[in-house]
């Protein structure tokens, strides 16, 4: 998969300059930035290449709530290499779910503690993947996950990652569970996180919504953890996947995008059955009727 990276420069009082960060990165995870880095002077955020929208980039940046800042940009293509490289060499610290699940790094020289620490234990080895569980998002899903009677249910993982979500459904239970995402590094690494945990994922497709077209029968459990404009665009085809009783599980927004995830779901016939809130990270759960 092939990103942009977007160079943002930041002028405004030195106070204000880390609320400007975090409310920059907000806005601009909107045009489908995914990973941010602060820098001395502003941020530097990257955006799949398919996705980079240089007029909405501009937009947000001259629309900027804070007034008194300044934000100038400029935008790169960076070669098709693993961009996370110097990420991706530092251990993650391990990640404890409600005292039931510990996921962990798998390159940790404690790996081996780590696998009986909990009675669910996921290896996550991160290849240019998001998703180790860490992030408010993925944290919430993994709660909700294990809060489920996944035993003999089909599972949808749009949008996979490190397989996390996918990975954590088949240690509950789940009979079948099929993932997809659109980079093809995330469907390796998926594949490749499985394995270390002797985890059988028979379906793990590389494509965007448009590959559930190709796949047979319903789901139980269907979870995304996406940006909110995906969802949007995407949620009509993956609701279409949805067994009659089946629930929806959504992540990937601020609490005030829900309600437009929300307004989107009633018109699907679904409605919210509860939300889960972590600073400001939402998730959604919904049901039909």
């Amino acid at each position: 998969m092939e990103y942009y990276v977007t160079r943002f420069t930041i002028e405004v009082e030195e106070e204000l300059m880390q609320a400007c960060r975090e409310l920059l990165a907000d806005a601009i995870s909107e045009a489908g930035y995914e990973s941010f880095e602060d820098t001395p002077t502003g941020i530097n955020a990257y955006v799949q290449t398919q996705l980079y929208n240089p007029e909405l980039t501009k937009e947000i940046a001259e629309d900027f709530v804070i007034e008194s800042a300044k934000i100038t940009f400029e935008s790169e293509e960076i070669e098709p290499e693993n961009w996370n490289a110097e990420y991706e060499k530092e251990v993650f610290d391990p990640i404890r779910v409600n005292a039931s699940c510990t996921i962990y790094d798998a390159i940790s020289p404690d790996a081996e503690e780590l696998a009986k620490e909990a009675p669910l234990t996921i290896a996550i080895d991160q290849h240019m993947a998001f998703g180790n569980g860490a992030h408010e998002t993925t944290k919430m899903i993994v709660t909700e996950l294990l809060s489920l009677d996944l035993k003999e249910k089909r599972v949808l993982d749009c949008g996979c990652g490190t397989g996390i979500l996918s990975l954590v459904a088949k240690r509950c239970g789940a009979e079948h569970v099929t993932a997809y995402d659109i980079d093809e590094w995330s469907v390796e690494n998926t594949k490749h996180n499985a394995e270390i945990n002797n985890i059988e994922l028979v379906d793990v497709l590389l494509g965007d919504v448009s590959v559930l077209s190709h796949v047979d029968g319903v789901f139980d459990v269907i979870v995304a953890n996406i940006n909110r404009n995906i969802l949007l665009d995407d949620m009509p085809t993956i609701v279409e996947t949805l067994s009659p009783d089946g629930c929806l599980i959504l992540s990937g927004f601020y609490e005030e995008d829900a309600a437009l995830l929300v307004e989107k779901a009633e018109t699907l016939g679904l409605r919210e059955s509860h939300r889960t809130v972590d600073n400001n990270w939402t998730m959604l759960a919904f049901k039909r009727g």
